[in-house]
């Protein structure tokens, strides 16, 4: 196990190395209109000196407007779960349930974050509600779609087990169709945060305020190339983050190999 994790460890610091090296690359053949990573470190630890500071409702420190986005994101994603999950059980259970709910997934499923925005702000009166609104509708897809394919891949036997012991509906819900669809529940969890972290940045932009994205938008309003990759690559690391912890629930709630 030590050596494995050790293993890991030195393929993410290559994988790291070879991403500096391009990065210096490119800012050396753009003559350093794209800022070097040494230049990006000097902004990144003058931005660390005070993440939190509050000086106003457009000028917030970036850890202010990190968290204000992870609160968001989860809100957003949380709300879409609980009409998902529930969504992909009908679909994957009856054939009725797929008939009626699949032309709707597939029709709405590829519609940009950006089509929606529009209508959460006329729903809403909000930006940030209308941020929440597309999160939610457009991370929901994957978790719909996963958790369809998990209950509808129920073997027969494990059907025919409920029916022989008499399980009522709650707890042939509870002891066959959760447990089974769970992995696969849990996979499509995984790509759904990933959309809505993805879906946050661009919300933020339309909307103002505070937030990851808007920190994106504002510093290139002011000419900061530096603050730019600083918050890429600190949405790319909460990104890294938010996959490793779904996947590690989705190993941990797993049947596979057990």
């Amino acid at each position: 196990m030590i050596k494995k994790s050790a293993i890991s460890i030195a393929y993410f610091l290559g994988s790291m190395a070879i991403l500096i090296g391009l990065w210096q690359l490119v800012s050396i053949i753009t003559k350093a209109e794209i800022p070097s990573p040494v230049s990006t470190w000097t902004v990144f630890k003058e931005l660390m000196v005070e993440p939190f500071y509050d000086r106003g409702p457009n000028d917030k420190g970036i850890g202010n407007n990190l968290f204000s986005s992870i609160g968001r994101v989860f809100t957003g994603f949380l709300l879409g779960s609980i009409i998902a999950i529930p969504m992909g059980m009908l679909m994957g259970s009856t054939k009725i349930g797929m008939s009626l709910l699949n032309p709707i997934v597939q029709i709405l499923k590829p519609v940009s974050p950006l089509a929606w925005f529009p209508l959460g702000l006329l729903a809403f009166k909000d930006s940030g509600g209308a941020t929440i609104f597309i999160i939610a509708i457009t991370s929901l897809w994957p978790t719909v779609i996963n958790t369809a394919f998990g209950v509808s891949s129920i073997p027969q036997d494990h059907k025919n087990v409920g029916k022989a012991f008499g399980f009522s509906t709650w707890k042939y819900l509870t002891k066959i169709v959760i447990p089974y669809a769970l992995p696969h529940i849990f996979t499509g969890l995984r790509l759904s945060i990933g959309i809505a972290w993805v879906v946050i940045v661009a919300g933020e932009m339309l909307s103002g305020g505070v937030g990851i994205g808007f920190f994106v938008w504002d510093s290139w309003n002011g000419l900061s190339l530096e603050k730019i990759l600083v918050a890429i690559l600190i949405i790319g690391l909460v990104g890294l983050i938010l996959d490793k912890g779904f996947n590690a629930l989705q190993n941990l709630f797993s049947w596979e190999g057990k």
